[in-house]
């Protein structure tokens, strides 16, 4: 099969996430024929000059729409498509010279209908933004399901860096209405359609993730609140280390409770964790302030995941209650 690529981008208000996208398009390596397809979802501040700007230098479609959330912008932007092959990508990555190269390499390689890369940092990033990337993509935190391990069984890919067939697209219907959460959606109902999917190492991307301490506690609240509806609407990828940041953090509650009537031991071992936490951040990010952030930004994930799960275990398997009306920030409603 003749590979024709499409890359689909969603945008919400940040055009000057768009202006450093286009540019690193400008300096892909390869003779690969692409097109970029932008999908305005509902802004206020548009990227439609900056798309402008780029129109002579890159193949680009430019849609506006109103805004129904990036799971429903995806969709629209593929079906708008004219590629047989779909990278959609945030719009705050920026892309390496040799992507677009790996892709089609590893794919007339080993075809996959449905792939997924990991994401990276950039040296031009805040210490902020190194130690939360650390934090989201490490194995001690999230045991590598953002593709920062090799040796992965069914890979779940995401949507910031994520690769999909434009058969797989039709026959899935695309993106459901939940946000965050559509993407593993999508994967696990492509394997019960018998899609397979795979990680492909070297296609990354440098995940800005343009955020505050708050803005990442929420993000990270939200994946967990959604785990536990993905685990009810597909029980079969039920995981017993989906519950491993809930019980870290109450973990820690019940040592710092016992270090107060003179039991230690319980702390100090959450003091080594992060110990090797930082040395394994100062080896990978080479920066000793990035390298300490990550300390709170470990606390901040697990502790909005772990108690996100919590409350929606509660809510959605023990009370059954329905997830659209009980978490109606967690849903949009599709067009």
């Amino acid at each position: 099969m003749q590979l024709q690529y499409s890359f689909i981008i969603p945008v919400y208000n940040r055009p000057n996430e768009i202006q450093e996208l286009l540019q690193s398009f400008e300096a892909l390596d390869g003779n690969i024929d692409y097109e970029i397809v932008i999908i305005e979802d509902g802004s206020t501040k548009t990227s439609k000059d900056v798309v402008d700007a780029f129109n002579s230098k890159l193949n680009i479609s430019y849609f506006f729409k109103e805004n129904s959330g990036p799971g429903d912008s995806r969709n629209f932007g593929m079906q708008q498509a004219k590629g047989n092959y779909f990278i959609i990508l945030d719009s705050d990555c920026i892309l390496p010279a040799s992507y677009l190269i790996e892709v089609d390499k590893s794919l007339k390689t080993d075809y996959v209908d449905c792939f997924g890369g990991p994401d990276a940092a950039h040296q031009s990033f805040s210490n902020l933004q190194k130690a939360i990337n650390f934090s989201m993509t490490s194995f001690i935190t999230t045991g590598g399901i953002r593709g920062n391990k090799k040796s992965v069984g069914k890979f779940q890919p995401r949507s910031f860096n994520m690769g999909l067939s434009k058969k797989a697209f039709e026959d899935s219907k695309g993106f459901g209405c939940i946000h965050p959460g559509e993407d593993p959606d999508l994967s696990i109902r492509l394997w019960k359609l018998g899609y397979k999917t795979k990680l492909i190492p070297e296609a990354f991307v440098y995940h800005k993730r343009r955020i505050s301490w708050a803005n990442f506690y929420k993000q990270v609240n939200k994946f967990g609140m959604v785990r536990p509806i993905l685990n009810k609407w597909h029980p079969s990828t039920k995981k017993i280390t989906y519950w491993f940041p809930t019980l870290f953090c109450l973990g820690l509650i019940i040592a710092i409770f016992l270090f107060v009537f003179g039991f230690k031991w319980l702390l100090i071992c959450y003091g080594l964790y992060f110990i090797i936490a930082l040395f394994l951040a100062l080896f990978s990010t080479k920066n000793i302030m990035a390298s300490i952030l990550v300390i709170p930004a470990i606390l901040i994930q697990f502790l909005g995941y772990g108690f996100g799960f919590l409350n929606s275990t509660f809510a959605v398997s023990i009370l059954n209650k329905n997830p659209e009306t009980h978490f109606p920030k967690l849903f949009f409603n599709l067009k």
